[in-house]
């Protein structure tokens, strides 16, 4: 048992024995989910409903909404270990961004709308934040809500835009007054952004494939919204809320992401001991016991269980109600963390393999490029070290 794994609840360790259950019972679909993912580029949906069915999509729901109430942990250790068989889901961690946004800045009537369904799986959550010109620097994004009689006025363009082609609703983050009035007003620079919910089947809403690798199962798109009618009910909080809702929704982010991350890294671990246990080159030794492949494994192993102490330490925060800013280094910590080793894991475990890594029915190298994406997304690993510098070392602020 591992330092994380003692440190687990009866609770929690249910979560993880149910989902290990689950992907037991489907242990024969393994190899046609894997050609899902991997060659057709479409996440099972099986998968998803079963989520549902085992209550993870209303992890982070109250019970009067129609949720199991278990908190960001639980599905935090849920989502790790779907990834630890390669099954990672990246539309749950969308989706629970999004809940998070909705439970910090939401209605009454946009919980009770909204929620219920969430919960059951019936609705799926894309994000869109992220212009072709405005990246890290959120600030600068220039898609526009304007107000229009009893709602707005959608215009603009996102990028990267993962998995909005299967979701029902998607998030997206606009101004409502543009980033030069804003500097002309000497107002913040949080001011006028605002978060509004959007079908991406509506009329001026346009959806353009990106040729992308990285995100497993899932296509991501150029999305344009062309005088796109928000009504003014999916508008989620309020000017006065400022970021309050989107910081929510970035700290779950970036937790869910070190998760499957810590999945992702147990997968190529298991998957090069397991390897290096049977494979002889010279007499009757395996490699595995030559030090050469023994210590860059035993090294990846120690990583990853410091990864995942952070990022159990960071769901927790967020369950326990810890203040947003310090839920926000914790989890860039965790995020940071995860996200370098599990990249090292697979490099590690495909030179472990030496040809055979490179061959497709191992799976290894299918997911490189996935693990490689973390590193750059969904926040690069620079932008969260200068956050670190800043609030756990008190640096002066770099950007």
């Amino acid at each position: 048992m591992t330092g994380g794994e003692a440190l687990l609840s009866d609770e929690l360790r249910m979560v993880r024995t149910t989902v290990e259950e689950l992907l037991r019972r489907l242990e024969p679909k393994r190899e046609e989910y894997y050609r899902q993912i991997f060659d057709e580029v479409e996440y099972p949906q099986e998968l998803w409903d079963k989520a549902a069915e085992l209550g993870l999509l209303g992890a982070l729901i109250p019970e009067q909404y129609g949720g199991t109430g278990m908190g960001l942990l639980p599905l935090t250790v849920a989502v790790e270990t779907f990834a630890s068989h390669a099954l990672g889901n990246t539309m749950v961690m969308l989706t629970a961004m999004d809940t998070a946004a909705i439970l910090e800045a939401g209605t009454e009537e946009q919980k009770q709308r909204w929620l219920p369904a969430i919960a059951r799986g019936q609705r799926c959550l894309a994000f869109a934040i992220t212009e072709p010109d405005a990246g890290t620097n959120t600030f600068r994004i220039r898609t526009l809500a304007r107000r229009d009689g009893d709602g707005y006025r959608l215009n603009g363009q996102k990028a990267w835009i993962t998995g909005v082609d299967r979701a029902q609703s998607v998030l997206v983050v606009a101004r409502t007054l543009s980033y030069e009035e804003v500097q002309r007003r000497g107002l913040p620079r949080s001011a006028g952004l605002g978060l509004f919910f959007v079908d991406p089947r509506a009329p001026g809403v346009t959806l353009q494939e990106m040729d992308t690798v990285g995100i497993e199962g899932f296509r991501q798109y150029f999305v344009f919204f062309d005088d796109v009618f928000v009504p003014a009910e999916d508008r989620l909080g309020s000017d006065e809320q400022g970021l309050t809702p989107l910081f929510a929704a970035l700290n779950v982010e970036r937790i869910l992401t070190a998760a499957l991350c810590l999945g992702m890294t147990e997968y190529a671990l298991r998957a090069a001991a397991a390897y290096a246990k049977e494979r002889k080159v010279f007499d009757d030794t395996p490699i595995g016991a030559y030090q050469a492949v023994q210590h860059p494994l035993a090294r990846l192993a120690v990583l990853h269980e410091a990864a995942r102490l952070l990022t159990y330490r960071a769901a927790k925060a967020y369950d326990d109600g810890v203040p947003g800013r310090e839920v926000g280094l914790h989890a860039a910590m965790a995020k940071y963390l995860a996200s370098e080793v599990t990249f090292d894991a697979f490099d590690r475990a495909i030179q472990t393999h030496g040809g055979n890594g490179f061959v497709k029915g191992y799976h290894l190298i299918q997911m490189l490029a996935p693990a490689r994406l973390f590193k750059t997304a969904p926040i690069n690993n620079e932008m969260l070290l200068n956050y670190i510098a800043e609030h756990a070392l008190g640096l002066p602020r770099s950007y």
